[in-house]
């Protein structure tokens, strides 16, 4: 079934009389459960994709259609209690002068959860963190911590979808196995639906079952994990992108146990 439905998204950006079309035309689909890719080069309109999703960018043509449901815009509260994004910088998406238990326990108290306490317990153990980070503020934190932490926030209102852009890129190569590790395991557990953009192909390989690729803002085709690892593709741009990632391989991300 399909959980997300993206159908010929279009956004274009203005300042004055300048125009530029960051999406063109953009269309796909995620099943439920799915781990699902997007891939490109910088500015191929990937990271605008999540952004039109989450309703970062306001303005746009085509349909977004969340569990069989099109969205409207202004987004309403409750999508964001099915829909969650991680970004790429932990630091700059957690306030620096909030604590961690602060920016866990305020979207449970916005979104009238009970036994806050307990949840923002759970929720930091669940990424691998102790009670003991939980009075701790962001600059007090690794880069990984801070990823996990805003991990647990995406995942504290118990979505159905989470997305996640370029969740591993700032970190540390040593500390990106755990994180890629961690999102995989608690996507298996709680039958999460993902979105995951990133410019490595090592990364989507680990984690995805199908990926789009996009150029210019536009999708270029649409390849499964096999075809990515067996250097399968039949439009030359994406050719292109795989042959000038050959000698990654799947393994290079060695499970670590979290």
């Amino acid at each position: 079934m399909t959980m997300l439905c993206i159908n010929q998204l279009s956004v274009t950006f203005s300042q004055g009389s300048k125009h530029v079309q960051a999406l063109h035309e953009v269309s796909f689909a995620v099943r439920r459960g799915e781990s699902y890719g997007i891939v490109g080069e910088s500015g191929s309109g990937k990271s605008s994709v999540l952004r039109a999703v989450c309703g970062l960018i306001p303005q746009m043509q085509g349909t977004i259609q969340l569990d069989g449901q099109i969205l409207t815009r202004p987004l309403k509260a409750n999508f964001y209690r099915q829909v969650q994004m991680v970004f790429q910088d932990p630091y700059a998406s957690l306030h620096p002068r909030h604590t961690i238990d602060r920016v866990l326990s305020e979207a449970l108290v916005i979104h009238r959860f009970d036994h806050v306490d307990r949840r923002v317990n759970q929720a930091l153990m669940d990424v691998g963190l102790d009670k003991g980070f939980r009075f701790r503020y962001p600059h007090q934190l690794s880069g990984g911590q801070r990823q996990r932490a805003a991990i647990a926030r995406a995942l504290i209102l118990e979505p159905s979808v989470v997305l996640l852009d370029e969740p591993t890129s700032a970190l540390d190569a040593s500390i990106q196995a755990e994180v890629l590790n961690l999102l995989d395991r608690l996507r298996q557990e709680r039958e999460l639906t993902y979105v995951l953009v990133s410019h490595d192909l090592s990364v989507v390989s680990h984690m995805c079952d199908r990926l789009v690729v996009m150029q210019n803002g536009a999708v270029v085709e649409e390849i499964t994990r096999q075809d990515l690892v067996l250097q399968r593709a039949k439009e030359p741009y994406t050719q292109t992108l795989l042959s000038a990632s050959l000698g990654y391989r799947k393994d290079m991300l060695t499970p670590v146990e979290n």
